[in-house]
């Protein structure tokens, strides 16, 4: 992307996305401060990891790169788990701008200390919104308008995985949903760590969090290799 693309979409949005909640919850009066920056400042890294995973991998399709690309001997998994490297990258560049603004314009401060185990905490996260953008990419290489899946999941995610309403203010059947899904548990382990928590009290969240990440990068790459094998068979690699 260039620059007059990327900043107001990975850093502009972003920044007024974390002003709105944050300048809402404080008239709301609902929670403080730390759970709107924390919650938000986490879940605009899914915007490169599901947006930015997604197009990785099907828009070898669109662009009619997919079929040279699977007609070399190169490692499949080196294939598939290398496009998810950029988009890791950019999601904690981008988590970490969110923070900073917090930091400078909404007088965030964590707990002393808590930086590193924030970190951490981004990093699994952050690697397990890629993991299932890796998923709804993987079925790009079969269907039509993967972007609606996209967008879909995306927004979902806002609603359901204690972003800006915690989880357990929730119908019972949205936190359900929202356990499931990447952000939840690494956003309540980030809400601990600013609080003072040590990083072992929230190893079993975060831990939950890399699992779930491991599912659904599982699951991609299954169907990844299983619609590579179905194009093959049917000569379809890039046919809508």
């Amino acid at each position: 992307m260039s620059p007059r693309i990327y900043i107001p979409t990975m850093l502009g949005a972003p920044l007024f996305q974390i002003l709105f909640f944050t300048y809402l919850g404080r008239y709301a009066g609902s929670q403080d401060d730390a759970f709107f920056i924390v919650g938000n400042a986490i879940q605009v890294a899914a915007m490169s990891g599901i947006y930015g995973m997604t197009m990785g991998i099907a828009n070898e399709r669109q662009y009619g790169t997919l079929q040279p690309l699977l007609a070399t001997p190169a490692n499949r998994f080196a294939i598939f788990s290398g496009r998810a490297l950029p988009y890791v990258a950019n999601g904690l560049a981008v988590s970490a701008f969110g923070f900073a603004v917090s930091w400078l314009l909404l007088d965030f401060r964590p707990a002393e200390g808590s930086v590193p185990a924030l970190a951490l905490a981004v990093l699994v996260t952050t690697c397990s919104c890629v993991s299932l953008g890796m998923l709804i990419g993987s079925i790009g290489l079969r269907a039509r308008d993967v972007f609606f899946g996209a967008n879909l999941v995306y927004f979902l995610m806002l609603l359901v995985c204690g972003v800006n309403v915690a989880s357990d203010d929730l119908p019972g059947w949205l936190a359900a949903i929202g356990s499931g899904l990447p952000l939840t548990h690494g956003i309540e382990a980030a809400r601990e760590i600013v609080s003072g928590s040590a990083l072992g009290d929230v190893a079993g969240l975060l831990w939950t969090e890399a699992l779930i990440g491991v599912l659904y990068a599982t699951a991609a790459y299954v169907l990844f290799r299983v619609f590579e094998s179905e194009g093959r068979r049917r000569a379809s690699l890039e046919t809508y």
